[in-house]
Order: structure tokens, then C-alpha cells, then sequence
């Protein structure tokens, strides 16, 4: 498998007809340059498509998924920061459409 070390959210929507280069353009216009083992996550404006870009040291490797059902669980475009920095556990449930951002408070069950 690839390995990925960092994993990007970009907050802004992009065309899903975009290729490997034009997301790794993106990239590179946002950071400066895209970081070998890192992963980029990007959606379409409707939440319902994203693409991953990976470089893994000697290439990108690009995939792409779609929910059956539902939308993706994304920021919106008034978010501060054009990408955010996602955890494994964090990018796994929003992959599956999960509600990411409340990880930390639904791994904890209280008394009410």
C-alpha cells in the first residue's frame, strides 16, 4: 500500500473533472511544493465526489470515490485555511461519509 505519513483537506471545491497534474498544481500553488508521503483530499462543490492525490517519492498516484448515497462531510469555502490537516482516524470516517470534524467528542460517552 502507499504510504501516506500527512493528510490534507483542501477547503475549497474543485472541478472532479480534474486530473492528476491540475490537482498536483493546486498543490503547489497552495504549499509551494507537494511533500513526498503526503496525501491532498479534494471534493466537488456539491460534497458528493472527492479525489485523493498522493505523491509517494517518485510519482502521484490519484483516486477517486463517490458515496451511493449522502454527501460527504466537508467544510465549507469560509473555513480560514484553504487545507486542513486530517488524522488517519478522521480521514477514514469522512471516506465513509461519517461525521469527521466530531470524532473526539463521540470516542467519549458520558453521563448526562
Amino acid at each position: 500500500m502507499i504510504r501516506i505519513d500527512a493528510m490534507w483537506l483542501a477547503a475549497d471545491p474543485i472541478d472532479m473533472r480534474a486530473g492528476a497534474d491540475r490537482l498536483l498544481a493546486r498543490v503547489v500553488q497552495v504549499f509551494g511544493a507537494a511533500q513526498a508521503h503526503h496525501g491532498y483530499l479534494f471534493a466537488n462543490a456539491r460534497g458528493t465526489r472527492v479525489k485523493l492525490l498522493v505523491h509517494d517519492g517518485f510519482g502521484v498516484w490519484c483516486a477517486a470515490r463517490r458515496l451511493n448515497a449522502g454527501r460527504f462531510v466537508w467544510p465549507g469555502t469560509t473555513h480560514t485555511t484553504p487545507l486542513l490537516s486530517l488524522t488517519p482516524a478522521q480521514f477514514d470516517a469522512l471516506v465513509l461519509g461519517l461525521p469527521w470534524q466530531r470524532l473526539p467528542e463521540l470516542s467519549v460517552i458520558t453521563r448526562a
